[in-house]
């Protein structure tokens, strides 16, 4: 047994030796090998010389802390059901979330980084606990981004025609069912539980305990969780608004927010790898905002640099950091545990 436990030990080790390695050559990799680095040092320099500049990034960055504090404690009230963890502890799971996550594709590795820091709570358990959250927080961005495409077509696409059209009502009809279904699976998430019990009971039978995780949560619970989701959306979607002001992209603070939405909309059904994201992010930016400007007359290669520059920047603070704060504390993940805990 003693054996098997130092075995353990240096298996752990190497694991979470690999982890910070690969993490810190894909951080970078991405911020410091990027063309598009030179330009954005380039842009900072230029503007970031005024007092007003400097007061405006620092929220930014102050609003990092809120949107991963507001991530930290809506992961600790949905794990509290099987683990009480303390909110300092929790916002170290949520980083090394993070910098686990880094070569995972869409953030799967966040699950895996936040349950191996529990001490005592099931493993399978905490990471269907941890889905909820994620699901609420899939859900905003569907939401919002749907309820966006709805107002982005007859806005900046009526020249098409298409925004005046049959084909045009049909969407809204399918978007609105579509979300009432959405809101009415996610309030009624138990449905998965008595799914099992009544016509699964042979197979998957081992895994029933981990199925009633799902029969935790009561409606009020969930829509509690649904509003800090929608708060920490609202947190990261006015820090771009607020980076594009700050380089200088002149643009309404609702159409920024319905840009931003269809943004993140289309950011979360684009299979990415966490730390590839700030390419793709840019590049599905400058489009979405180029539509808007081209529509007003307003499209200049000052607000390609401008938006580039947020986007980048954005990913940097929201991120690039926390992905390094994470990497300090994968070393206290543990991926075995003694048989009696």
């Amino acid at each position: 047994m003693k054996n098997l436990s130092k075995v353990q030990k240096i298996v752990n080790l190497l694991i979470q030796t690999a982890i910070f390695m690969v993490t810190g050559i894909f951080i970078y990799h991405q911020i410091f090998q990027k063309a598009g680095l030179q330009q954005l040092i380039l842009t900072l320099e230029e503007d970031s010389a005024t007092l007003s500049f400097q007061r405006r990034f620092l929220l930014v960055v102050l609003m990092m802390v809120i949107n991963w504090g507001l991530e930290a404690y809506k992961w600790r009230y949905l794990i509290g059901k099987v683990e009480k963890v303390g909110f300092l502890n929790a916002l170290q799971a949520v980083f090394t979330g993070i910098s686990v996550s880094s070569v995972i594709p869409n953030r799967v590795g966040e699950f895996f980084g936040r349950v191996f820091v529990l001490k005592t709570a099931g493993r399978i358990e905490s990471i269907l606990i941890t889905v909820v959250g994620s699901i609420s927080q899939l859900l905003i961005t569907v939401l919002a981004g749907s309820v966006a495409l709805l107002i982005f077509i007859p806005q900046f696409l009526s020249k098409t025609g298409f925004s005046h059209g049959y084909l045009y009502y049909l969407l809204i009809t399918l978007v609105l069912s579509l979300n009432v279904i959405l809101l009415a699976l996610y309030f009624q998430i138990s449905f998965l539980t008595t799914l099992k019990e009544r016509y699964l009971k042979n197979s998957l039978s081992r895994f029933q305990k981990f199925f009633r995780v799902f029969a935790f949560y009561h409606n009020r619970e969930l829509a509690i969780v649904m509003m800090l989701s929608f708060a920490r959306y609202m947190v990261f979607s006015t820090q771009f608004f607020l980076l594009l002001q700050l380089f200088d992209v002149k643009i309404p603070y609702f159409n920024a927010l319905v840009l931003i939405a269809l943004i993140y909309f289309i950011m979360a059904i684009i299979p990415t790898i966490t730390l590839t994201e700030l390419g793709i992010r840019g590049s599905v930016a400058l489009y979405i905002f180029g539509l808007y400007f081209s529509h007003s007359s307003l499209l200049s290669a000052g607000n390609n640099t401008g938006i580039f520059a947020a986007s980048t920047l954005l990913w940097m603070i929201n991120i690039g950091i926390p992905a390094l704060v994470g990497i300090l504390f994968v070393f206290r993940l543990q991926f075995f545990r003694k048989p009696n805990e």
